[in-house]
């Protein structure tokens, strides 16, 4: 499997469209790199580009970009609201599949060495790539911004990791670093008061505010024994927030870096900045998203409000998108377009149609065809997933009957399973597909000799291993679903009782329907032993599934 990272550089400019267009084009000019967003802001004057691709493939892209900002980009004349102090500014590496932390932060250390060699700019590393705790933190590291750097660069404890410790009056410094994912987070007040959204930043961002003796606004700030400010910390870990006042939407907001949302996920941060907000008279009106953030962080943010309403969190990824985007106003500034802002959407691959994102005739049309595939495999998953669809939607139902109030998580637990076995279901539509065109690929190998028709045989033996494997798949996810359909026929809301029966009954077939597929696709497999081995657990599989489902039809007949 590939190794992919994401790079997100931020460049000191962000209102010549133009000028951004030629640094970008650098960037997709690279081959195996995709670039998912470009997001200019006029009042910080800068813009944060996320691309992802495999690791030498965005450190080449990364640097070319470096390059054209050097380039394009006066620091003597930069001026905006968001501390910089370089054309491009910032350049973390993320690991995003297949790669650790430590090997990030050699691909991160190596664009560092090659941007300070090549392009004549100092480079401090920072973050995990950081070469010393010193500099660790980026703030430390961009402390006094451009404005300080020429004083700074002589200072022999700030020498750049890599490039000259010489004044770049045009390019400036640039930090390189390797990261967990960050997000990038805005919430949005009603007021214009810079000093009263930094009060609440103050509040909550990790670092907190500096302790004072006696008035906590006006008194003296109390020193440590190193000299530095001592600090009373804020209320959320791994959270970096400053006030400020973006006159292009004429609001004050506390921008917020959240650095790791294993820690403080998006909604708790939004829940914590709306109550800091509100106890100093000041409301939250909505929240914007810089740059991308994961789907996982989307739906756990849907799951949160959907918990606080006493509503069931069974419910569709596009739903719970939905109630996370309304309830944190995320579409208060402009329209939240998932597609464009959820990373896992962003890097799918479009080279095709999945047959699960067809319309239900296109489905129909396209198993009818001539093809050979889609075929049985594929149908029996499609029935077990359109089965537990049912079952999910009695648990649903029954979540928000009226009088139920005090089970709807009960009911929520149901849903929330049947969605799960839903998704690895519809997974299976297409993976049965491709299992059976994998064996069509393998015997068109060539086997002129005896080398390629040993090769030849080893592809079509595994392929055909594969392609018993996944209707067996289906024939276990779909038999779990009906623990799911006999509860809902027990205990759900009695007038869709006859929807968890259509369930099973649906749900039998997918099973019997794969062990079908099981059977027919072992014809051609060598291995007897494996055969006889998963012949026997889908034998128990299918005798099981039959059982449960005379005992579903017998409870909905008596409350039918």
């Amino acid at each position: 499997m590939k190794q992919i990272i994401e790079c997100v550089p931020n460049f000191s400019e962000g209102r010549d469209l133009g000028l951004i267009k030629q640094i970008t084009d650098e960037i997709e000019a690279v081959d195996g790199v995709k670039l998912l967003d470009v997001d200019p802001g006029k009042a910080t004057n800068r813009t944060v580009v996320t691309l992802v691709g495999e690791p030498d493939d965005v450190i080449e892209a990364a640097f070319r970009g470096v390059r054209k900002a050097a380039q394009l980009i006066d620091m003597s004349k930069h001026s905006g609201e968001h501390p910089r102090f370089g054309a491009t500014d910032v350049c973390p590496l993320v690991p995003v599949s297949n790669i650790s932390m430590e090997e990030t932060v050699e691909y991160a250390r190596k664009l560092a060495k090659r941007i300070g060699e090549e392009l004549d700019i100092a480079v401090y590393c920072y973050e995990s790539a950081a070469l010393s705790e010193k500099r660790r933190n980026l703030a430390d590291v961009r402390s006094g911004e451009y404005e300080g750097l020429k004083k700074r660069l002589t200072q022999a404890e700030w020498k750049p990791d890599f490039g000259p410790s010489k004044f770049n009056s045009g390019a400036g410094a640039t930090a390189v670093g390797a990261r967990d994912f960050l997000v990038a987070y805005n919430i949005n007040l009603n007021t214009t008061s810079t000093r009263r959204a930094n009060a609440i930043a103050f509040d909550v961002r990790e670092r907190g505010r500096a302790k004072r003796e006696g008035n906590p606004l006006t008194g003296k700030i109390v020193k440590a024994q190193d000299g530095k400010p001592e600090m009373i910390p804020g209320s959320l870990k791994s959270v970096k927030a400053i006030g400020w006042y973006i006159e292009e939407y004429e609001v004050a907001q506390i921008s917020m870096n959240l650095t790791n949302i294993s820690i403080t996920p998006v909604h708790i941060a939004f829940d914590e900045v709306f109550a800091r907000a509100e106890a100093r008279g000041v409301r939250v009106t909505g929240s914007e998203l810089v740059g991308l953030i994961p789907l996982q962080a989307m739906l756990d943010a849907g799951r949160h409000f959907l918990r606080k309403q006493n509503r069931s969190l069974g419910v569709s990824d596009s739903e719970l998108i939905k109630i996370a985007v309304k309830s944190m106003g995320l579409d208060e500034l402009y329209p939240f377009k998932p597609q464009e802002k959820i990373i896992e959407y962003m890097i799918k691959d479009g080279g095709g149609v999945n047959l699960a994102d067809l319309t239900v005739r296109r489905f129909m049309e396209e198993t009818a065809s001539e093809s050979p595939a889609p075929g049985g495999g594929s149908i029996a998953a499609c029935m077990g997933c359109l089965g537990v669809a049912l079952g999910t939607m009695v648990a649903n139902l029954s979540s928000h009957k009226r009088g139920w109030d005090d089970r709807w998580e009960e009911f929520s637990d149901w849903a929330e399973k049947g969605k799960f076995i839903q998704e690895e279901l519809l997974r299976l539509i297409d993976e049965d597909t491709q299992a059976f065109n994998r064996i069509i690929a393998a015997f068109a190998l060539p086997k002129n000799t005896s080398e390629e028709a040993e090769v030849r045989k080893e592809a079509i033996q595994s392929a055909t291993r594969e392609a018993i494997q996944v209707p067996f798949k289906v024939m276990q996810t779909a038999a779990e679903s009906m623990e799911l359909l006999q509860a809902m026929a027990e205990k759900g809301n009695p007038a869709s009782v006859s929807d968890a029966a259509v369930g099973a009954l649906a749900v039998r077939s997918a099973v019997r329907g794969a062990f079908l597929n099981v059977k027919i696709n072992a014809g051609g497999l060598e291995d007897q032993q494996f055969i006889n081995s998963i012949i026997m657990e889908a034998k128990a599989i299918e005798g099981t599934v039959m059982k449960q489902e005379n005992e579903i039809l017998q409870i909905v007949e008596s409350r039918l």
